[in-house]
């Protein structure tokens, strides 16, 4: 395939709601079925593995020492990603037998922040089968911040992928302005946006950035049902009692540099979504507007960014 080209999977699937092993699973048959259709990019949703936080919104998830929201929060941590571990060990292997690069949405326990906080972390990993980036969110959005910590600057990078230049964030992160202009000015051609599942969340903003960035933007989105809530759940009963049929419809969708649909939001429908993607239709599109290139004024507006990755404790000595 030339190199201008680049065929990519969407991966619109449900979890095994917060069961890692098996949601691994899924994810890993995803790689392998989007490697044999010769796919060189799969996206998946935001913290797919292991799931979204349904249950705050189901069960008063504000109530103060709650022994409810305890038990499930322990559950979900416990069945979050702790990638120091090698828990993405056997994804990162695919990638590298298939020769295919991986965007994953995963809730993130993180060792250099004690271990016990998550974070919805959006994990690149290349062709070779390296992680090269994983991307805190930087801001949980409303009731996330009940359960999820936020993120910093250190994920806000771009890599190389053929001709592209791909980048990512999660979800409500790309309604944020200066995040975008971060990877806009880092070279980024090719906009990944991930999404627990809504075509709400994707059908304005995903032509909306591309029209402002000129570039290909891919929003992927994960599936949730009420019947996907696995019976083990702690307080299952509390959390279907007042859970729609539907939490997720997924929504995945891609749109081309002019800002018009290469493929419009699939709505409830498991699967790979598959398609071609034409480096040169960038570059056509930024003939007339390149928002950090010849359409900019850096001597009048910049911006500044903080890559370092946080923590709360910093050692000196060497063991």
């Amino acid at each position: 395939m030339k190199n201008n080209i680049l065929k990519v999977a969407l991966a619109q699937i449900s979890p095994v709601w917060l069961n890692k092993e098996k949601t691994i699973e899924k994810i890993e048959k995803s790689i392998v079925d989007a490697a044999k259709e010769n796919c060189e990019l799969i996206v998946f949703g935001e913290a797919l593995l292991p799931g979204y936080p349904f249950w705050i919104a189901l069960t008063n998830g504000a109530e103060w020492d709650s022994k409810t929201q305890k038990e499930i929060h322990a559950h979900y941590v416990r069945n979050s990603i702790t990638i120091e571990k090698g828990e993405l060990d056997s994804i990162c292997k695919l990638a590298k037998e298939h020769h295919i690069a991986i965007y994953l949405g995963i809730m993130e326990r993180a060792q250099n922040r004690g271990g016990h906080s998550i974070y919805a972390s959006l994990v690149y990993i290349n062709q070779e089968g390296e992680i090269k980036s994983v991307h805190r969110k930087l801001q949980p959005t409303y009731d996330e911040r009940l359960t999820w910590a936020p993120g910093d600057g250190n994920g806000l990078q771009v890599h190389p992928l053929k001709e592209f230049t791909v980048g990512g964030l999660n979800c409500w992160e790309n309604w944020m302005p200066l995040p975008r202009t971060a990877l806009y000015g880092l070279g980024e051609n090719l906009h990944i946006a991930v999404w627990p599942g809504s075509d709400y969340n994707t059908k304005d903003i995903t032509r909306f950035i591309a029209r402002e960035s000129r570039s290909f933007v891919i929003s992927v989105s994960s599936l949730m049902a009420k019947l996907d809530f696995p019976k083990e759940t702690p307080h299952i009963d509390k959390i279907l009692e007042k859970a729609p049929d539907i939490l997720a419809n997924g929504g995945s969708c891609i749109a081309s540099p002019n800002g018009e649909w290469l493929v419009e939001p699939v709505i409830n429908k498991e699967g790979l979504i598959i398609e071609t993607l034409d480096f040169n239709r960038v570059l056509e599109e930024r003939q007339n507007f390149d928002c950090v290139g010849h359409y900019s004024r850096p001597d009048v507006t910049k911006l500044h960014v903080n890559r370092e990755r946080q923590s709360t404790v910093s050692f000196d000595d060497i063991l």
